[in-house]
């Protein structure tokens, strides 16, 4: 009986949840596509929408308090789930040096070697083949491969008492929480739609512009885009977090949130601050439920629901003309 309560009242708060983000998100949906505001009105007009719906959510005070440990109580439980033994919090571990030393490298490797720019230096006398530009994202991914897995993974090889599958590769977590990141996506998706009226989305996405022109350019962008996210969440989820944890606790998600802030500088700007809220909330997830593959199913729903809604102002796929 008390289960069953248990499960109707977070039913309760999370529907409650949902219906915050969905209502406002579509009235400042409606707002922006058939209003003829601009500027400041417009984002008067949005905080205000914001504004109402928070006082309306938030005047329970279960859910305030439901709310609060959610995002906040986890941090405490990972600290309780850490197992270090006595004297290893905060004191030095070559571990620890290494781990970051090698974030270090393969993110200054892939800016400066796994670029794009790099592929089209050494093999510029290439340019005019046809899936030259598609083969650039292939160097592109595979480098987030190689700076992102294989480099991690080697360490994780090299230092004693370390197993790869320790460091949330796990499948279990995962399964047991996948309403958390259905939830997740679904308060992600209102902001996704807004984004995608905007003229910065439009001129971003989607990265690979020819990919309309076939369905072999399709096809092979999107599996060359899935893979990188995988090598990501693998990096900044299950490497970082794993390497830190024992000797930072809960600490190890802040840290690990600046580097993954900054890999967006390349962004629009609101997906480069909601990068940080991203990487906190994917982090602790990581940590709780001690599996990567979450972050990767968000990441892959809400990468290829930005490419189609991109994809909607190209001309049509096969047509092989390519968005302007």
């Amino acid at each position: 009986m008390t289960e069953h309560i248990a499960r109707r009242t977070l039913a309760h708060y999370v529907a409650r949840l949902l219906l915050g983000v969905w209502i406002p998100a579509a009235a400042i949906y409606g707002v922006v596509t058939r209003s003829q505001l601009a500027g400041w009105p417009l984002y008067i007009a949005i905080g205000a929408i914001g504004l109402c719906d928070i006082g309306v959510v938030m005047v329970h005070a279960g859910f305030r308090r439901w709310l609060f440990g959610v995002i906040f109580g986890q941090w405490a439980a990972i600290d309780a789930e850490t197992e270090r033994e006595p004297g290893e919090a905060g004191t030095f571990a070559w571990s620890i040096l290494l781990a970051l030393v090698l974030v270090a490298v393969s993110l200054t490797l892939q800016e400066y070697v796994g670029d794009r720019d790099y592929f089209e230096h050494l093999f510029h006398t290439h340019a005019g083949w046809k899936y030259y530009e598609l083969t650039s994202y292939a160097w592109w991914s595979g480098w987030r491969v190689i700076g992102y897995v294989a480099m991690p993974v080697i360490l994780i090889g090299c230092l004693p008492g370390e197993r790869l599958r320790d460091y949330h590769v796990s499948f279990t977590g995962f399964w047991r929480h996948l309403w958390i990141y259905a939830v997740m996506f679904a308060c992600v998706l209102p902001a996704v739609l807004y984004a995608s009226t905007t003229p910065a989305f439009r001129h971003t996405y989607p990265f690979y512009r020819l990919a309309n022109r076939s369905m072999v350019d399709l096809c092979g962008w999107e599996v060359l885009y899935m893979i990188q996210f995988v090598s990501l969440e693998f990096f900044f989820r299950g490497f970082i977090l794993k390497a830190l944890r024992r000797r930072l606790g809960s600490n190890a998600i802040f840290v690990m949130v600046i580097p993954y802030c900054m890999i967006h500088y390349h962004k629009p700007l609101p997906e480069t601050l909601g990068a940080i809220f991203a990487g906190l909330i994917l982090g602790t997830l990581a940590m709780r439920t001690k599996s990567i593959w979450g972050g990767v199913l968000i990441h892959m729903g809400v990468a290829l629901t930005m490419d189609v809604l991109a994809l909607r102002g190209c001309p049509p796929l096969g047509s092989g003309h390519f968005c302007a």
